[in-house]
């Protein structure tokens, strides 16, 4: 097979705006565009003319329009279609060769890209009013893909009716959400107008007086970084309510994004804290007082895997079990058990019904004799329920649960109880 002879015949100081390039000795555009099946780039080629070539020399702004409507053109390719040639090529006279009215009244009949054009420095306002060619005046070869990313985040805006002030941007910039919502959020105050920042500082010391006090909590249920959604919501209704009472301008994306920042926070400072200081926080202090008398717990869950807890050991029984849990605890995993053999009692706990069995044996089995057990149900109220269950039975084993009830010996009972609590 014989080798194709490519040569570059001109380029610009940007890689991504078209090159020229003679194959086989014609000439063509070759512009890179989208991706392929594997996710690799894309690049396409079509034939221009050596008039073309001439203009895309010397008249950068005709060389980014040109680019600018090809673009949709190789969109419509997606990940393995050919581009449209005769397409592209009809594109070629009216664009470079045209006047300016010409290529004005092509660009409001035809499919184009604005981001390239606004990256190179358009006039963004002329660009809105249709004259194209007067906004690409000030164009530039260096690209600023920064301000195209916060024009498609202001249409964003704009299409749900969400208008930014000069603190709503700022607050949005402070956070890093300007671009993106779903970005987590941090502190970036140089990327706020000096002139704006104290303004921006007050909003944040009024967000930080609301939440002082306030924890978002791990919720092991859900896996060792998972935390509790109740403490997020709580924080969150709690920030938002201080910051549009002291500061009722700002608009709803200024308040959403200092919610977020203060409880990302939280959450992050509840990661980061081992599980015996995370149940400190809480207020659970699970091998105070009565554990004495809990010499060894076991820890199984819903697999079969047991883990022993010892009371001579490093750590608290509490903090040991919920890391077990949050090792352990998947979709199909959610039954965990805290026996203690000795005294012949325990807990089970059902995440997936928000509910608990307390379990006591009555008369071990002897003599081939079945053991008896009483089990008891109960109603647990999220992973904060959960937390004051498993720490008053290691504290004080299934007599110290009793103030957590009502427990329900009939299965029927709690079954018709744990229907009325779905039904709210």
């Amino acid at each position: 097979m014989r080798a194709v002879v490519v040569n570059t015949v001109f380029t610009r100081r940007s890689s991504w705006i078209p090159n020229v390039i003679r194959e086989d000795g014609e000439l063509k555009l070759m512009l890179g565009a989208g991706a392929d099946a594997n996710h690799d780039p894309r690049t396409f080629t079509f034939p221009i003319g050596e008039a073309h070539l001439a203009v895309i020399r010397e008249d950068l702004a005709r060389h980014l329009l040109l680019w600018s409507a090809v673009l949709p053109l190789c969109d419509a390719a997606r990940t393995r279609d050919r581009l449209d040639e005769n397409a592209a090529v009809a594109l070629l006279d009216p664009l470079l060769l045209g006047a300016p009215a010409e290529v004005d009244a092509l660009f409001r009949r035809v499919p184009w890209d604005r981001s390239p054009l606004i990256a190179h420095g358009a006039d963004i306002g002329l660009l809105e009013r249709g004259q194209v060619c007067a906004a690409m005046r000030a164009a530039t070869e260096t690209s600023n893909g920064k301000r195209a990313q916060e024009y498609h985040a202001d249409r964003r805006r704009a299409e749900r009716g969400a208008v930014l002030g000069p603190l709503d941007a700022a607050m949005l910039r402070y956070t890093g959400q300007y671009l993106h919502g779903s970005t987590v959020p941090r502190r970036l105050p140089d990327a706020v107008d000096p002139a704006l920042l104290p303004e921006v500082m007050r909003v944040i010391a009024t967000a930080e007086r609301a939440c002082a006090g306030l924890r978002i909590g791990r919720d092991p249920r859900r896996g060792k970084r998972a935390t509790d959604k109740r403490d997020w919501t709580r924080m969150e209704t709690t920030v938002e309510a201080a910051v549009r009472r002291t500061h009722p301008g700002l608009v709803d994306d200024a308040v959403r994004t200092v919610t977020f920042l203060m409880c990302s926070e939280a959450a992050d400072r509840s990661r980061s804290t081992p599980m015996e200081d995370d149940e400190e926080a809480a207020g659970h202090r699970a091998d105070s007082g009565g554990s004495a008398r809990k010499t060894v717990l076991s820890f199984t869950d819903d697999k079969g895997v047991e883990k022993k807890w010892r009371r001579d050991g490093p750590r608290t029984a509490a903090a040991e079990f919920w890391e077990f849990v949050g090792d352990r605890s998947a979709a199909d995993n959610e039954v965990f058990t805290i026996e203690d053999e000795e005294m012949g009692e325990g807990i089970q706990l059902h995440f997936y019904a928000d509910s608990i069995a307390r379990v006591t044996t009555l008369r071990k089995g002897e003599g081939g004799a079945e053991p008896e057990y009483r089990v008891e149900y109960g109603l647990v109220d999220g992973i904060a329920g959960y937390r004051d269950l498993v720490s008053t039975f290691v504290r004080g084993g299934c007599a110290a649960l009793e103030q957590h009830g009502p427990w329900m010996p009939d299965v029927a009972e709690f079954e018709r109880a744990r229907r009325r609590r779905a039904a709210r």
